[in-house]
This record gives structure tokens, sequence and C-alpha cells, in this order.
């Protein structure tokens, strides 16, 4: 059993901490949040409030915390948490630059801890069934893929606060959905060598912007285009071209709200697209479980240095594009 403390009891830390009621291998027994009006809430989990992250860091039961805070906080608290002995889970994006990112590598790695990362996506079955047909070679040649991961679940939010940011939140939809996109595309395909972007502001007057677009162009030869929009229906697609077939994924919920389906379309060359329906699993709790595994020394968490250094590294450069409006190169 490990036992964990959650940082940060908004949106997507209330939802961690349901996720994980019941589990078996992971128990959260406390949740770190100032805002004092939210521990009642806190305790209707059974799970005990604490008001200062600093106090779960010297918790001795604590042996990892999972960060659910606004990304502006996480290099810090990642270092607190390395300095500390706690192995630690962030949720994206680990920083909004490359050098920050760097930094939360190498204090874990110094300091001998596990660091997770918030991309559940890779553990959807749809995504690991395509990568082991990527690393079988069924698709031939790779040529290009699409990737697409859309919502309006915060347009509702009024601009001023740190997710409407430019300064805090720049590159519109990449830190809540587009960084997703590009950790799958790293996964799949390697380095990326170019990037070309857009960003813009079409209906919420944020400053950040309320859509992106992004071309990247890799070191293995193909390429890919994804798109974040923040006010539109949910929509989320991954497709990928190669010169004996096509894989198309469509996913009919949110990673936060259980159940639905994915559509799985495979076209082989020569052939006919096939159709299939796979039932909705819990990525979101399998990624915990893994960094859990990872932890027991059961296996090796399945995100290499460059993989984590690397996403945030392309992020950077989709927006250095955007305000370019040159070519620019992950650095």
């Amino acid at each position: 059993m490990l036992n964990v403390a959650v940082a940060g009891f908004g949106w997507w830390g209330r939802h961690i901490v349901t996720r994980l009621a019941g589990r078996g291998g992971i128990r959260v027994i406390a949740v770190a949040e100032p805002v004092e009006a939210l521990h009642e809430d806190i305790r209707a989990h059974r799970v005990e409030p604490v008001a200062d992250y600093a106090a779960v860091l010297a918790d001795p039961r604590v042996e990892a915390v999972v960060l659910t805070t606004p990304h502006m906080l996480h290099e810090e608290q990642v270092r607190q948490a390395a300095a500390a002995g706690k192995h630690v889970f962030c949720e994206k994006p680990l920083g909004i630059t490359a050098a920050s990112a760097r930094r939360s590598v190498a204090a874990c790695r110094q300091a001998g801890v596990v660091l997770g990362i918030g991309h559940e996506r890779r553990f959807e079955p749809a995504m690991r069934r395509l990568k082991a047909m990527l690393e079988a070679g069924e698709l031939g040649t790779i040529m290009h893929a699409e990737a697409a991961f859309s919502h309006d679940k915060l347009a509702g939010i009024p601009a001023g606060g740190w997710r409407t940011s430019k300064e805090l939140s720049p590159g519109a939809g990449m830190t809540g959905m587009g960084i997703h996109l590009t950790d799958l595309l790293l996964w799949m395909f390697g380095p990326v060598e170019t990037v070309q972007a857009q960003i813009r502001d079409r209906t919420l007057g944020w400053p950040t912007g309320d859509m992106v677009v992004a071309q990247l162009g890799f070191r293995a030869g193909m390429t890919a285009h994804l798109q974040a929009i923040l006010n539109t229906p949910h929509f989320m697609r991954f497709h990928v071209f190669g010169s004996d077939g096509w894989v198309e994924i469509r996913n009919g919920t949110h990673p936060d709200t259980p159940g639905g389906v994915t559509d799985w379309l495979h076209c082989p060359k020569g052939g006919e697209p096939r159709h299939e329906r796979l039932e909705w699993t819990d990525a979101v709790v399998a990624n915990l479980e893994a960094f859990a595994e990872a932890i027991a020394g059961c296996a090796a968490y399945p995100w290499s240095e460059e993989e984590l250094v690397g996403n945030i590294a392309v992020y950077e450069a989709i927006v250095r594009a955007a305000d370019s409006g040159d070519t620019a190169r992950p650095g």
C-alpha cells in the first residue's frame, strides 16, 4: 500500500481523490489545501485536510505526493518533495519552460525518487494498441499524424485568473489539452525538430487565446498536425497515416468522465476500414498505479527523462513559433 498526499483540491484534485477511493494499492491519507472552506469537502471523502504543503512533506506516513496545483507552482513543489525524500506525481504540464522541466527532473534523479507525470492517455487501450502496431511496423512507413483535443469545460471561467493569463498559461489550450497530444506524439514518433504554430482568440477574450494549432516535423521524418480549442463541444481524435494503412481513434468521453466508448478504425492497405468499439478503462488510475509500481521496484516508470523534458520543449517552441510567426526548434 502506497500512502499519498494530494496537493490541491480544485477540479482535478477532487477527481484524483474520488478515483483513488477504495483502490487497493494506493491510499490518499491527506490533502494539502490552503483554502479552509474546502476542508469539510475533503473530510467528506474520509481524508484529512491539511492547510500547509510543508506539513504533508514533514509527515513520515506520506510516501509520495500528487500535485494537482496550478502549473506555475510545479517546479518548486517538485523540488521540495524531492528534498523531503517523497516520490512525486506531477499533473501536467511539468513546467512551461524546458529549463524548468530539466530542474524538476534533475531534482528527482538526484534525490533518488520517482517522478510521475499526469499524461494518462498513454494508458488508454486504443493508444497502447496503436503503439504496438507502430512498433511492429504494421502501418508501414509513417507519413503523418493528426491529433485533436478540445472541449468547453473551462469556457465559463472569467478572464483574470491564471488559466486565462498569457504569462502564466501561454499557448491557449496547450496547458490543459495540447500537452497530452504532444506527449503521445513524442512517445510514438520520437523527437521533434521543427514547429510552426498559430494561437488565436475567437470567442473568449482571454489574453492567452482560446485556440492553438501547430505543425510538427519529426527527426524520424514524419509530420503531425495538432489542435486544441477551449470553446467547442468535447472532441478527441488521433489519426496516424502510414504507407500500409491508417488508424483513427475517437474518444467518446473526457478523461474526467468515466464511461463511454472509444471508436477504433483501421484501414489496411488494399482493404476496407474496420470499426471496433473499445470499452472505457480508467487510464488516470492506471497511470497512478504504474507510478506506485515504479516506487515498489516492480517496473520502471514508462517515461524517459528525455520525454519529460522534450514535451515541455515542444510546448515552449509552439508558444515561441506562434508569437514570432517563424519556425521554431525545441531546445
